[in-house]
């Protein structure tokens, strides 16, 4: 598929930044795991790195390919984190979370002295917005939640529905919702960060330094502007 080539694209182009002795926060999903096979492809050649992973499943696939992960609740810091996202625009404006680890990756990020996103062309719009704005949600709050979600204007989906709800590493709930093109980012970020019982949220508004997104083999950067 063009775009699984075009994640293996931007993944290699990322992953050629790191460097010996980087401590490296590896991401959550699709895209995010052909940096972290082709990360393990550079530590079987000789790269020596540690890593810290946002998920079980990202450390549980970066240490079948040989890399070393440590426990990110012994880490401080890191050097540099590689991640997807589920859209991006030319303000390095994210939205991520289609995983399900977006609070975990936040933290991460938050960590690093650099944030890389990779993506396919897919994921390069002009306002985001379109994709569905995870949150997660302390179970205890749920309905209060849902209701204060409603009132900023979404429409709101219980992340693998009321019989069978998705479950975070943390073992809480996700609302998936959508807004529609958001006009405001930095209001809506401040608003959901206000609701108590949302634990985390996909607005990545300030983490991103560089996107790297591949379209048919092209690579382009995109860097923060300062």
């Amino acid at each position: 598929m063009i775009a699984d080539q075009d994640k293996s694209a931007a993944a290699d182009a990322a992953v050629d930044e790191v460097i010996d002795g980087m401590l490296v926060g590896l991401g959550t999903g699709s895209t995010a795991a052909f940096a972290i096979r082709r990360l393990g492809e550079r530590v079987a050649a000789g790269l020596r790195i540690r890593a810290v992973a946002t998920s079980q499943r990202s450390a549980d696939l970066a240490r079948e390919v040989g890399i070393d992960v440590l426990d990110f609740a012994d880490v401080a810091a890191t050097d540099l984190v590689i991640d997807g996202a589920d859209e991006i625009d030319d303000r390095l404006y994210a939205i991520k979370g289609a995983g399900g680890a977006m609070l975990r990756e936040k933290i991460v990020a938050a960590s690093a002295a650099r944030m890389i996103v990779i993506a396919d062309g897919s994921k390069r719009v002009e306002r985001i917005g379109a994709a569905k704005l995870p949150v997660e949600v302390l179970p205890f709050a749920y309905s209060f939640v849902r209701r204060r979600l409603a009132e900023l204007g979404a429409a709101v989906e219980l992340r693998g529905g009321a019989a069978a709800p998705f479950r975070t590493d943390q073992d809480n709930l996700v609302l998936d919702c959508r807004f529609g093109t958001i006009d405001d980012p930095v209001a809506l970020d401040a608003a959901l960060s206000a609701i108590p019982g949302v634990l985390g949220h996909g607005l990545f508004l300030r983490e991103v330094d560089r996107a790297v997104i591949a379209v048919r083999g092209q690579v382009t950067r995109l860097d923060r502007r300062v």
